[in-house]
């Protein structure tokens, strides 16, 4: 707590925010985690007994004993239960740990073959014999159900945070967790924390699952409203196809997901508040509607590389109308040593496009000064630390992120098309474990139309959010619009080929309709309500919804209509065809290659635009936003100024945009006229000269050793000079040559460094002209910075890699990680130990490799304006 509150002490005065993670490592546990609060999973076990027999063996169910960890081994006959009672956990970093022991029997039933049903759990005595001879006339087949220790431990704990995961489906084991923090903050003062975080679900990262929790049959039977312990055969039947038995698994899977929700996220939420902090919560990879959770949540964080799975993260800030998404960025981008910053350019794009306007990069661990290159290094493989050759360049990309995020935290998000999560056909699916655990479209929806359409949605030029059951009953018809709880507007709900819909969602959806909404159904309406309770009652209610839709031709080929009150529903395959009809516009700027998010602000829109393909984009692309003015600001430059725009046909505004590979840029729409200095475009007016002459390259920081100087007329990779020290090197090197005032007529010439590993500071004439850190690197010299006679200075940092080679293939000792030491991604850069070994790499491309260029452009502009 000393060291806490100096924390917040100097983050107040250096003026930094602090969220505090309150685990030691991940998920939520610790050494006072009881064996009453720890997680659990079921086991179960069947016998067969004939009418008027008896069950001559015991109900009885052991434990098997089960040890991982990636420490120093050790035979569990030597541990004490429970594990929070060893010492030297740090040592062993346990994973997992289960105790051979019989466990606690929770229910003993017995089904015959004509359909009865007996509980027989009190007919159990101590030493697990059955008192209880079976009714003749039939064969009884009973299910003993356990509740077993599932032993996952708290991953990459600190030093007095080992121990047990909690029961995340359990109210008490939250609350008992949270109690240690209340007495913890005694006496001290902690309001500079601004929020609680939690880095992911991931119990079930271990063997088996966790899967139950000591209420779950009076919990089942208040929310579905029948027994459980009358199905126990469908909750563990492998009998894919039966549809009684894919009911109850679905209402089982209903069941948790509400206990994650309201026993863990909300109690946690709750907690926090009475601290005046927020939380922060990875929901991903929960057993639960992850929607749903993220919903519960202050600020929503995500993490990974596929767009859809991080829109689940941000579709719940926008309908709740939570102004940030976070995310934990750049964790496994490439294989250790190789990430550039270009490549986390383009993975915070992808998050920008996602959504995400609040980043967190992934983390860096404690490294004492004193210790050897490259220091302590975290697991993952992406190292934001000090020691990383591209540390010099990277306040450049943090620069650019920040700009983007400026526009992204503004204004409100402006997507046109909620798009329903069908998380109830999820539900019912079998599978080869009880729970199913989402964490986008491929874990918990894989091979579903969602995913598709999705997809097709993004490609179209679609805005969208996803939106689930709970969500959609919030939702209210504005006139032809609808809005959100959170007060967010869009114009349709799409249904995905939903085959599974509970009555009262199906019932909000069409009301929304009839007063005043038109929504989309792709390909056919549902055509059930999930779930087993009440079924012929909440089946007849479900087809009496349905019966006042009288579909007929709209006049777009393959969509049908349904007037319904004031409102309509649409029906069709063509996902683009069904939001046209709908009267959806898309944002045709994907035809050309580029990917966009948008914002709506008061006059407004912001647009943010990334060109991720491999050619220059130079072209007019549409707007579907009324504006009299656009300003264009690229954000890595901070060039900025009043776009070329012009009116289309339909009456909205096209704006001229050129980006490079890997560039992006922020457009305002405005409604109001806006006057100022127009925005630069650049149009070469001559061909592309070469820098020639004598480069002089001197290698100022880095190591193992600072290699000779080197003069070359040939540009090439440093690796390729001569001696064996710039083949291991990692670190920067500056190129210098003079030049001539270049021939040609404009504003100002664009130098093009051609190909550089992997990032560039550059310098004309003594005067830093900016940091370039891929994947295009180039910079516009205004005429006036130019001189009779130049001198050119750009430093180049390339990456670790080459460095790590000679130490990995020399064997010198680097990787000082406990717990998870230095793992690797890819099989191929594993060792004989199963670490991460660049012993078998050739040396990676290093430095300033070109051509150097330099291209007489003039200044392409529009009206001018003047900036807001």
């Amino acid at each position: 707590m000393d060291m806490l509150q100096h924390t917040l002490t100097e983050a107040g005065r250096l003026g930094l925010g602090v969220d505090m993670a309150q685990a030691s490592g991940w998920p939520f546990g610790g050494p006072w985690v009881t064996p009453e609060d720890a997680c659990k999973y079921v086991a179960h076990q069947t016998y067969t007994v004939p009418g008027g027999g008896q069950l001559t063996e015991a109900v009885r169910f052991v434990q098997k004993p089960l040890l991982k960890t990636v420490g120093q081994p050790i035979d569990i006959k030597q541990l004490a239960d429970p594990i929070a009672k060893n010492a030297n956990l740090q040592l062993h970093a346990f994973d997992q740990v289960r105790f051979e022991k019989p466990l606690p029997l929770q229910a003993l039933m017995a089904y015959s073959d004509k359909g009865q049903a007996l509980d027989l759990t009190s007919k159990v005595v101590a030493d697990g014999k059955l008192s209880w001879t079976a009714p003749a006339g039939s064969v009884w087949m009973l299910y003993a159900v356990f509740e077993g220790w599932h032993g996952k431990q708290v991953e990459r704990a600190g030093p007095g945070g080992e121990g047990d995961v909690i029961d995340h489906f359990s109210k008490k084991a939250t609350q008992n967790y949270l109690a240690r923090f209340d007495e913890a903050f005694k006496g001290r003062n902690v309001q500079a924390i601004r929020a609680f975080f939690n880095d992911s679900y991931e119990v079930d990262d271990a063997q088996g699952e966790a899967n139950w929790t000591p209420l779950i049959f009076s919990e089942f039977q208040k929310r579905r409203g029948y027994d459980l312990r009358q199905h126990l055969p469908a909750l563990f039947s492998k009998e894919a196809e039966n549809q009684q038995h894919q009911r109850v698994l679905s209402d089982y899977r209903e069941t948790v997901s509400e206990l994650l929700l309201e026993n863990y996220t909300q109690t946690w939420h709750d907690w926090a508040k009475t601290q005046g902090a927020l939380i922060r919560n990875q929901a991903h990879g929960s057993p639960a509607n992850i929607l749903d959770l993220y919903a519960a949540t202050d600020i929503p964080e995500t993490e990974g590389e596929d767009l859809l799975r991080l829109k689940f993260a941000s579709s719940a800030a926008h309908v709740t109308g939570k102004p940030l998404t976070s995310s934990e960025s750049a964790t496994w981008e490439n294989a250790h040593f190789l990430s550039k910053l270009s490549d986390v350019k383009k993975a915070m794009d992808l998050m920008l496009l996602g959504g995400v306007n609040h980043t967190f990069y992934h983390g860096t661990n404690y490294s004492p000064q004193a210790a050897a290159w490259p220091g302590w290094l975290f697991y993952a493989a992406v190292h934001f630390n000090p020691n990383n050759t591209f540390w010099n360049d990277f306040g450049q990309l943090n620069r650019y992120v920040a700009h983007c995020q400026s526009f992204l935290q503004a204004g409100q998000p402006a997507h046109d098309v909620l798009v329903y999560l069908p998380i109830y056909d999820s539900y019912a699916r079998p599978g080869k474990v009880l729970l199913q655990h989402y964490d986008g479209i491929k874990h918990g929806f894989k091979d579903m139309p969602v995913g598709p359409i999705g997809e097709e949605l993004l490609k179209q030029g679609y805005g969208f959010d996803f939106i689930s059951d709970k969500q959609l009953k919030q939702v209210k018809t504005t006139g032809r619009t609808l809005q959100t709880g959170g007060g967010t507007r869009y114009q349709t709900i799409l249904l995905p080929d939903a085959r599974l819909v509970p009555l009262a969602t199906l019932e909000h959806y069409l009301q929304l309709a009839r007063n005043g909404a038109t929504l989309v159904v792709q390909n056919q309406l549902p055509t059930d309500v999930p779930g087993l309770g009440q079924l012929d009652k909440r089946r007849a209610a479900f087809k009496k919804l349905l019966a006042p839709l009288k579909f007929k031709p709209s006049g777009s080929a393959g969509v049908e209509k349904a007037a319904l009150g004031k409102g309509a529903v649409l029906v069709g395959k063509d996902v683009n065809r069904l939001l046209a009809t709908a009267g959806v516009q898309r944002e045709a700027l994907t035809d050309s290659g580029l990917q966009f998010v948008r914002r709506r602000h008061d006059n407004g829109h912001y647009y943010f635009v990334a060109n991720w393909s491999d050619k220059a984009v130079d072209t007019w692309v549409p707007l579907q936003t009324a504006a009299k003015s656009v300003a264009l600001y690229n954000p890595m430059t901070e060039q900025l100024g009043l776009a070329n725009w012009r009116t289309s046909a339909k009456g909205t505004p096209e704006v001229r945009l050129q980006l490079a590979p890997g560039e992006s840029c922020i457009l305002e729409a405005n409604s109001g006229t806006l006057s100022g200095p127009v925005y630069a475009y650049q149009q070469a007016t001559g061909p592309a000269q070469p820098v020639q002459g004598t480069w002089n390259v001197r290698f100022v920081s880095g190591g193992p050793e600072l290699p000779a100087p080197v003069q070359t007329s040939e540009l090439k990779s440093w690796t390729e000079f001569k001696g064996e020290a710039t083949r291991k090197f990692a670190g920067t090197a500056a190129y210098t040559i003079n030049f001539a005032m270049p021939a040609g007529d404009g504003e100002g010439w664009l130098l093009n460094l051609g190909r550089v590993a992997e990032s560039a500071r550059v310098q004309l004439n003594g005067q830093d002209l900016g940091t370039l850190i891929g994947p295009t690197y180039q910079i516009f010299i205004p005429k006036g910075q130019l001189q009779a006679s130049n001198t050119l200075t750009v430093n180049v940092s390339n990456g670790m890699a080459n460095r790590i080679i000679d130490m990995d293939r020399n064997h010198v000792s680097y990787k000082n990680a406990y717990n998870i030491n230095m793992s690797s991604k890819l099989k191929e850069n594993r060792g004989a130990d199963g670490l991460f070994t660049a012993e078998k790499w050739t040396p990676k491309e290093s430095g300033l490799i070109g051509p150097v260029t330099l291209t007489p452009m003039a200044a392409s502009t529009g009206a001018a304006g003047k900036m807001q």
